[in-house]
């Protein structure tokens, strides 16, 4: 069960003792206490789009993916999946939360097979569920292993998650580690989960956007907030530690650099705060190759991920190990990339300088 809003921040609304947040702190406080269920999934063919061009006078047919999206109305109930209420082939309806689900959910998936030719989340056609209105006030979004569910916020801290692209790309991506292999979902590991996810969430965002490195915001979440809240998103990959700083929420905890590294019991081990760092270095790697993050970065990130090499327990300095390799294999070892990945990961302090991570 992966969701975008980290429990500590979920924590510190519900402690608020302030009359005018007591709707935010009810919603909090329900939504820490609420189980976040699985719904089976059923089979669903390929979907494709045929695309018909002329090339010397022959017609030319191209088949490509496109998405099979589903999107559900909980209707505030907690039930999984709801009333359908938007297909694939089904116009636009009159609900925008609705809408921006099944947006998401195509900006996504284009994303994924104009970048990288993957085909969903399975990379063979998964169908996309999202279910909305999940729940009274319900403060987060979530993929539970089959489909996305999202939660409207309490209009008071926080606004709604549907839309978000970072948010939808980065629920969507804990199903593509699940079916890469899967993360430890806790401690180091579940901080890797946890960035990775971070990571083509933004890339989407930028993608979707024809966004450069250099022009990116690198925020996670941008828009979730309601305007009363001192606060730009939920993380920042550029500085981590300063998406936000309010009165309720307190300062955003995340360190960029593994001397500021939280060892804590909470949110199992810390996987959302110290996702900050390998978030870090990917920003760092990124902006210091330049152009388009999704192309290089992108691809060394996403080849590492569905390698089929990554152990569960996957720890920083494995990983950076892996996609430094996989950058010399890709690029060659004395490449602008490879020296740009391994200069990150030695900037954020998970390797040393003096030892090679590769080989």
């Amino acid at each position: 069960m992966h969701a975008i809003v980290p429990p500590y921040l979920l924590d510190r609304i519900a402690a608020s003792d302030e009359p005018h947040l007591a709707r935010a702190a009810g919603a909090a406080k329900a939504t820490l206490a609420t189980p976040r269920p699985t719904v089976a999934r059923a089979a669903r063919l390929q979907r494709v789009t045929l695309d018909l061009s002329v090339d010397g006078g022959a017609l030319v047919a191209q088949a490509n993916p496109a998405p099979d999206r589903t999107v559900y109305d909980a209707t505030h109930t907690q039930n999984l999946p709801g009333t359908k209420v938007r297909g694939e082939d089904d116009p636009a309806v009159g609900d925008a939360t609705v809408n921006e689900a099944f947006d998401g959910l195509g900006d996504t998936h284009r994303f994924y097979w104009g970048a990288y030719r993957r085909d969903s989340i399975d990379g063979t056609g998964e169908a996309l569920l999202a279910t909305v209105h999940y729940g009274e006030d319900y403060d987060n979004a979530f993929w539970n292993g089959e489909q996305m569910v999202f939660g409207d916020g309490d209009g008071q801290v926080f606004a709604g998650f549907t839309g978000s692209l970072s948010v939808i790309a980065h629920e969507l991506t804990h199903g593509i580690t699940q079916a890469s292999g899967g993360l430890d979902y806790r401690d180091q590991p579940g901080a890797l989960n946890e960035s990775i996810s971070d990571v083509f969430g933004v890339l989407a965002e930028q993608y979707a956007q024809g966004q450069t490195a250099e022009r990116a915001s690198w925020l996670v979440g941008a828009g979730i907030f309601t305007a009363r809240v001192k606060g730009r998103a939920l993380r920042s990959l550029k500085a981590p530690g300063t998406a936000y700083d309010d009165p309720v929420l307190g300062k955003d905890p995340q360190p960029a650099t593994m001397g500021g590294y939280v060892d804590t019991a909470d949110d199992n081990g810390g996987v959302h705060i110290n996702s900050g760092i390998p978030n870090h270095a990917f920003y760092l790697a990124a902006t210091a190759i330049g152009g388009n993050a999704w192309e290089r970065a992108g691809l060394v990130w996403y080849k590492t991920l569905t390698a089929g090499s990554l152990a569960p327990s996957t720890t920083f300095a494995e990983f950076a190990a892996a996609t430094t390799a996989t950058a010399v294999a890709e690029y060659g070892e004395d490449s602008k990339e490879a020296d740009a990945i391994r200069s990150a990961w030695t900037t954020v302090g998970v390797i040393s300088a003096n030892v090679p991570a590769y080989g």
